[in-house]
């Protein structure tokens, strides 16, 4: 695949892009089969010689900042990379991205007191150990975080913490959790009101359980159901201040779903160039598939899509960037973008035929990805919901929506 300067962007914006599409094509694509059984000692150096390649381009880790190992890019530098790092499904870890430990990363570093970076972060980073974020619970709807009901109570200079979490990526071999808890604080008349909080469990601490491991699309995944029980945390093990969760929470979200969106408009890149060469490829009935209209008309949708969705992205991202307002096309962003990943990739599988939902190509992955999408990060409806609010509540005060601005 291949990607060219864009003369509207910096020059160091380019360069990464160019740099990261070098390694993607060079070393990590044609090497796929190869990086899929992590247990093997061949797969592990082979995965560790594309992380010195990395490392030597100055491509490592583009979320931190450079007293930390990382890139220190930015936001948009890293939104713009992130979309040639989604070709392929294994890149991000070896550029040094790993979920949820990288979002972690970013908590740690804007809410952590310098003891926790000290104990939790850089260890972290350094690879020595593995996190879990653990906020969604199977009893409280995902789309309402004020709904979650996982406790923690103050009992001297420890949280007590019980509830119930379910989606706690990577739970199982991490060295600590970061749980949102439900809290009370004085509400300045004399009585409790409750907010959320962010606390760092460890996972070797009585009362934090394992249920199970969690079947996403039937296969066994690492997404786990979590049990706190009277687990008991010191109170300087919270993350800011109390009742700061829900807004960490959104600050991880936020960037979260630009990041999410910019990765399925470089799986749809992938599945549309997967899809053109297949239809210039393949013959069917005394032809090729790319004579038929019905393949041209696949062609064009997908072009469309991926235009349209790219676009909408970086708009989005820019606006985040320049510190304005970007709820509402977050949210617009959220509800466009994976229904059109799904159907770009629905269409490079339907041009590949069998193959296309075999495990031959990366397409099967994608579209249950794209699929899931839909759901993580809030659901399309709710995200609907909110764009109509906030677009009535600008036509209540007396104004009309100005798409100049957002």
């Amino acid at each position: 695949m291949q990607v060219s300067p864009v003369p509207t962007l910096d020059p160091e914006t380019n360069r990464i892009r160019e740099a990261t599409a070098n390694i993607v094509n060079r070393y990590i694509i044609p090497n796929e089969d190869r990086l899929g059984d992590y247990r093997n000692p061949e797969t592990q150096r082979l995965r560790h010689e594309i992380q010195e390649h990395v490392k030597a381009a100055g491509l490592w880790a583009p979320h931190l900042p450079k007293e930390y190992g990382g890139m220190g890019i930015g936001f948009m530098k890293h939104a713009y990379m992130n979309e040639i790092l989604a070709w392929s499904p294994y890149s991000n870890p070896l550029f040094g991205v790993v979920a949820p430990d990288s979002g972690n990363q970013t908590i740690l570093l804007k809410y952590g007191t310098e003891e926790q970076k000290k104990k939790w972060l850089e260890p972290l980073i350094r690879g020595e150990i593995r996190s879990c974020f653990s906020m969604t619970e199977p009893d409280a709807p995902g789309s309402d975080p004020y709904a979650i009901q996982t406790r923690a109570v103050r009992d001297g200079d420890e949280w007590v913490i019980n509830g119930r979490k379910w989606f706690t990526t990577g739970a199982d071999g991490a060295a600590f959790a970061i749980v949102m808890c439900r809290t009370e604080e004085p509400d300045g008349q004399g009585g409790q009101k409750e907010k959320m909080t962010q606390i760092i469990v460890p996972t070797d601490t009585p009362g934090f359980r394992i249920v199970r491991k969690i079947k996403v699309w039937g296969i066994e995944s690492n997404h786990c159901e979590v049990e706190y029980r009277n687990v008991r945390v010191p109170v300087t093990n919270q993350l800011g201040r109390t009742g700061s969760g829900h807004q960490a929470a959104q600050d991880r979200l936020g960037a979260g779903r630009v990041f999410h969106c910019m990765n399925s408009v470089g799986q749809m890149w992938r599945a549309f160039d997967l899809m053109v060469r297949r239809s210039i490829e393949r013959e069917v009935r005394g032809g090729k598939l790319e004579t038929k209209q019905f393949i041209q008309g696949f062609i064009a949708d997908s072009y469309i899509d991926i235009v349209t969705a790219r676009l909408m992205t970086i708009h989005t991202a820019e606006v985040i960037d320049t510190g304005q307002d970007a709820r509402t096309l977050i949210s617009a962003l959220k509800v466009y973008v994976p229904a059109a990943h799904e159907r770009v990739v629905d269409r490079a599988i339907q041009v590949h035929g069998a193959m296309g939902v075999s495990g031959d190509t990366p397409l099967a992955g994608m579209y249950t990805g794209a699929r899931t999408l839909r759901i993580a990060d809030g659901p399309d409806e709710v995200h609907r919901i909110l764009i109509a609010k906030n677009v009535l509540k600008v036509y209540h005060d007396g104004a009309s929506w100005d798409f100049g601005v957002a």
